[in-house]
This record gives structure tokens, C-alpha cells and sequence, in this order.
């Protein structure tokens, strides 16, 4: 064996044999280098680039999708419209989903997943001479039907409940809308990436969804 051959298999022998994973680089400061990071504190610095309107925005979120998710259930039992209540779950099924999304995203950061006072957030209470008080008409967020507007959801039964629940379910989502461009507006907040990902999707599907309840609600 001459000695270029030696070497030519030495090099074959030392060489990688599978995929080779790029760097990971993680800027400097203003004049420093970048250093290479591993993908473990990759995951760790990503988690670490939120804001307390990061954390407003998952947990007031989370509220709003689950009245969505309330107002669905009342539509299997209380509507008539096939259509509307197919609708229905498939929003019911996302916004589960989505909620699933946001107690992760809280928890493996650290955050509680209601803020402090949202724990009874427009549940009703009795008054002092023992009745109940009439429900309220503000809502515990904007875009989230108030007390009063889910009791007449409530109450409603057939069409007149198909129609009250998309035109409640219309305001719902443009609220949720609403609450993504305030985010968008604040200074430093949704950089995670995770959160920017979930906020593009919550805008992309609420609006489709949006125009299709417009056109449900037009056939009624």
C-alpha cells in the first residue's frame, strides 16, 4: 500500500458517515463575536424572550377561546342548523386545541396560566338581599360576549339560536383579532417565536372562519 493510499483511506475512515448538523450561532453583543450555542440552549433562549404583554396576551387567551368553547357546546343542543353546527365544532376543536398550545407555552415558561382575579372573571354574584343580581353587559374582555349575552345565547332554541350564536361567534373572533394587533403594537412583545407562529395562525384562521360564519348567517 503506497503511502497516498494510506492516507486516502485514513481520510475515508475519520470522515462522517451520516447528516452533519449546521451550527447553531448566537449573536454578540455590539463588537463582540458570535458564539456557536448548542440546540439545548437554543430551546432555552428562545423560552427566554417574552414579555409580561406575551404573558397578558396567552392567559387573557385563553379566557376568550374558552367562551368559544362554551358557546359550541350550548350550540350542539340548542341549534338547528347542521351547517352552523358543523362550524361549530370544527371551531370547538381548534380553539381546544389552540388553549392546549397557550398552558404549554405558560408553563414551560414559568407563568401561571390565569392572572391573578381572572379565576372568577364575569361569573355572576348575589346581592346582598339574596337575589341574584342581573347579569352584566361587560364583557370580561373585549370581542367576549358579556354575562348578559350568554344568557340569552342560553335561552335561545333553534334559528333564532344559530343566528345569535354567529353573530356572537363573528364578534368573538374579530375580538381575538383585535387582541393580536394589540400585542403586535406593543413594543418587544411577541418575538418568541413560537408566539409569532401562533399569532399568525390564530389571524389566518379566525378571519376564513369569520367569512364563512358571514355567509352561514347570510342563508338563514
Amino acid at each position: 500500500m503506497t503511502s497516498l493510499t494510506a492516507i486516502l483511506l485514513a481520510g475515508l475512515i475519520a470522515a462522517p458517515t451520516g447528516p452533519q448538523t449546521p451550527p447553531i450561532f448566537q449573536p454578540g453583543a455590539p463588537g463582540a463575536a458570535a458564539r456557536i450555542i448548542t440546540p439545548g440552549e437554543a430551546v432555552a433562549l428562545s423560552r427566554s424572550t417574552f414579555t409580561a404583554a406575551d404573558v397578558a396576551f396567552m392567559q387573557h387567551m385563553i379566557v376568550h377561546h374558552a367562551q368559544a368553547v362554551e358557546m359550541v357546546d350550548l350550540l350542539e343542543t340548542q341549534g338547528s342548523s347542521p351547517a352552523v353546527k358543523l362550524m361549530g365544532r370544527r371551531i370547538a376543536l381548534s380553539q381546544q386545541a389552540e388553549m392546549d398550545i397557550m398552558r404549554d407555552w405558560l408553563t414551560q415558561r414559568g407563568q401561571p396560566l390565569e392572572m391573578a382575579g381572572m379565576a372568577h372573571a364575569g361569573m355572576d354574584h348575589s346581592g346582598h338581599s339574596g337575589h341574584a343580581m342581573p347579569p352584566s353587559d361587560t364583557p370580561v374582555m373585549p370581542g367576549m360576549l358579556s354575562p348578559a349575552q350568554m344568557q340569552a345565547l342560553a335561552a335561545a332554541r333553534g334559528p333564532a339560536f344559530d343566528r345569535l350564536f354567529l353573530e356572537g361567534m363573528i364578534r368573538h373572533h374579530q375580538g381575538a383579532l383585535d387582541m393580536v394587533d394589540a400585542l403586535l403594537a406593543t413594543d418587544d412583545a411577541a418575538q418568541d417565536t413560537l408566539l409569532s407562529d401562533f399569532t399568525t395562525s390564530v389571524v389566518s384562521d379566525q378571519s376564513a372562519e369569520i367569512l364563512r360564519m358571514q355567509s352561514l348567517l347570510s342563508d338563514l
